[in-house]
């Protein structure tokens, strides 16, 4: 059966990334971790090359492979949140711990990974389309941390 996996490059420390988001998240863990055979270019043998994860389900690999290419916002997970208790604790969980705010629920954790931390209610009122999109869209953009109660104000709200 064809498998699908994130490979995401970490120029160090991917074991530490995993351990992190297996601590972070749920139906996350780390499952294998492999040492490099012989030397490489962003290493040497016996360094860890490949940290094999899960995150939220998702299948993923760190590779290790030194400081050739940068993380970017190209590449996000974006984890659809149920509360503001839960949004909370996902964006404080990243930005407290080495990580940096961005706008509109984006983050980056201390490795440089980005993510996007959204409340199901501003997915939902943006995949409505309409004046609820837009009222939506609009509270959202002055954010960091995406604030659940201005969303749903902005969602019942009749002006635009």
């Amino acid at each position: 059966m064809t498998k699908a996996t994130i490979c995401i490059w970490y120029e160090s420390d991917g074991k530490a990334a995993a351990e992190f988001y297996a601590a972070t998240f749920p139906d996350s863990h780390v499952d294998a971790v492999h040492l490099a055979p012989s030397d490489f270019p962003g290493g040497k043998e016996g360094d860890e090359i490949t940290v094999e994860f899960t995150v939220l389900g998702i299948p993923c690999l760190a590779l290790i492979g030194g400081p050739t290419f940068k993380q970017s916002e190209a590449f996000s997970f974006q984890v659809e949140t149920a509360d503001q208790e839960e949004t909370d604790r996902y964006w404080n969980a990243i930005v407290n711990n080495g990580g940096q705010e961005s706008q509109c629920g984006w983050c980056k954790d201390r490795w440089g990974v980005s993510w996007q931390i959204t409340p199901r209610i501003l997915n939902e009122a943006i995949a409505q389309g309409g004046d609820v999109a837009k009222r939506a869209f609009t509270a959202m953009m002055p954010m960091q941390k995406i604030d659940i109660a201005t969303i749903e104000a902005a969602v019942k709200s009749e002006a635009l």
